[in-house]
């Protein structure tokens, strides 16, 4: 499944750059800016980050990068700092059009210095809903970041001994998001624990096991990757319960991965991007949604669980973690 990522990347951007149609054409002269609202080294940003280039590469835009980091700092006063050194780069470097990545350089960015103006923007990764930012607008489409959850679920329930379902993230504004949209959405009722650091968050995790019968696993935010062995090897001795993630990286945290693809966030924001440099308006880009996935097996878990996955799952999935 890497290697089909990959190679649609790589198809899509050898299309618009080779392609009969407006979004073939060179752009010399033409900026784009991609704002990042988290940091680079942190697994999703960039696949988002690695599939904007793939598009753009021979298209003769220049590209120029800014990230936020509001993942690793997220106090209200940072993410505003922030916010104002994005603007300031948008006023110098004066782009023709702005792909922003994450809920925080749409909060932060677009919405108080951005919505409606002259320049067009195309968001990624907002999560489930981007009506709270007042999206789509005339200046600003995108493509909304969907977890798959009733396919994750679909795969924990055969393991499950009840119904109870529990979400495990980091304290921020993304983790908080998504579960919420995911009990409104599927109309679940969720028990939740949002950790502040990784010893948090291995308490969660130990007191989830005795409450509920499936735990979802979000994103760790890239937060705790300096303690990703001690943490991965505590998952290990301690997972009593199906556990499942819908992000690639974090697979080595639970039984069963349904995983987004960031990749295709980000090649849809360029591909788009692209298409407005061609003439079409923002405002005249329906807003879109993810549809790919990667079903990824952890069979570490599975043996510490004492659990044996089906032949038909096993045949199914792109990655086995042994």
């Amino acid at each position: 499944m890497k290697s089909l990522k990959v190679c649609l990347v790589a198809v899509l951007a050898m299309f618009f750059v080779l392609g009969g149609n407006s979004l073939a054409a060179d752009y010399p002269g033409k900026k784009i800016l991609f704002v990042d609202s988290y940091h680079e080294g942190y697994p999703w940003s960039d696949e988002i980050t690695q599939a904007v280039k793939d598009i753009l590469d021979g298209t003769g835009v220049e590209l120029k990068i800014f990230r936020m980091d509001t993942k690793r700092h997220s106090d209200e006063a940072f993410k505003k700092k922030a916010a104002l050194e994005a603007k300031a780069i948008i006023e110098s470097f004066k782009p023709d059009v702005v792909i922003a990545s994450d809920d925080n350089a749409s909060k932060y960015l677009i919405v108080p210095y951005f919505k409606n103006s002259a320049i067009p923007f195309v968001f990624c990764g907002i999560n489930w809903d981007a009506s709270v930012y007042g999206f789509p607008c005339k200046n600003v489409t995108g493509m909304l970041e969907v977890t798959p959850v009733f396919q994750l679920l679909d795969q924990l329930k055969p393991f499950a001994k009840g119904g109870r379902i529990g979400f495990i993230g980091p304290e921020t504004l993304t983790s908080r998001k998504e579960s919420e949209n995911i009990s409104l959405t599927f109309k679940m009722q969720l028990v939740e624990y949002f950790a502040t650091d990784a010893r948090d968050w291995k308490k969660g995790f130990a007191e989830l096991q005795g409450k509920v019968d499936m735990l979802l696993i979000d994103s760790d935010g890239g937060l705790y990757a300096d303690q990703a062995k001690d943490l991965i090897a505590y998952v290990e001795a301690n997972t009593k319960i199906p556990t499942g993630t819908s992000y690639d990286f974090m697979a080595p945290y639970a039984l069963v991965t349904f995983a987004k693809v960031a990749g295709e966030q980000g090649a849809w924001a360029a591909s788009t991007a692209l298409k407005i440099l061609g003439g079409t308006a923002p405002g005249a880009i329906p807003l879109d949604q993810n549809q790919e996935g990667e079903l990824i097996l952890n069979a570490r878990i599975a043996r510490g669980l004492g659990v044996e996955i089906p032949y038909g799952l096993i045949d199914a999935a792109s990655k086995i973690i042994e």
